[in-house]
């Protein structure tokens, strides 16, 4: 018993680090995201998450979208933005939920990179690229391409 309460305690806490405030850097208004990118041309980066609730989405969180280096060198040439739907907050969940309809979102973490526009670009699941300096570059060569279309 006393295993599995101290199991349970050391879940709770993974899930509530997990589910801290959106990483600094990043924001949660799409709308704003495409204003800025358009004033200041860039492209924009959407994750559309999960936090407390997928692995794959903490993780990548925990190791790549929460980290300075990325989010310094990512910031150059996007607006980061991190769509939400947490099973701990239903206001957040309800307020993502349309754009996840409106994308046609399929899986948890999903990336869809988009011109200033608003035009998609490219999406992939984050979880393809674990490390920083993998999704950077990824990012990069997402970019050289977006322009051949």
């Amino acid at each position: 018993m006393m295993k599995a309460i101290t199991w349970l305690a050391s879940v709770v806490a993974i899930t509530a680090t997990a589910f801290a405030a959106t990483p600094e850097g990043w924001s949660t208004d799409l709308d704003k995201a495409f204003e800025k990118a358009k004033a200041e041309k860039k492209s924009v980066l959407v994750e559309f998450t999960g936090s407390d609730w997928c692995p794959p989405c903490i993780a990548m969180r925990k190791n790549v979208f929460s980290k300075k280096e990325f989010v310094d060198a990512a910031s150059k040439k996007y607006v980061l933005v991190e769509l939400d739907f947490p099973n701990g907050d239903k206001a957040v969940k309800e307020k993502n939920t349309p754009l996840a309809e409106k994308y046609k979102i399929e899986g948890f973490p999903t990336v869809i990179l988009f011109k200033a526009d608003g035009k998609e670009f490219t999406r992939f699941y984050a979880s393809e690229f674990p490390k920083t300096e993998a999704f950077l570059k990824h990012l990069d060569q997402a970019l050289e391409k977006k322009d051949l279309d």
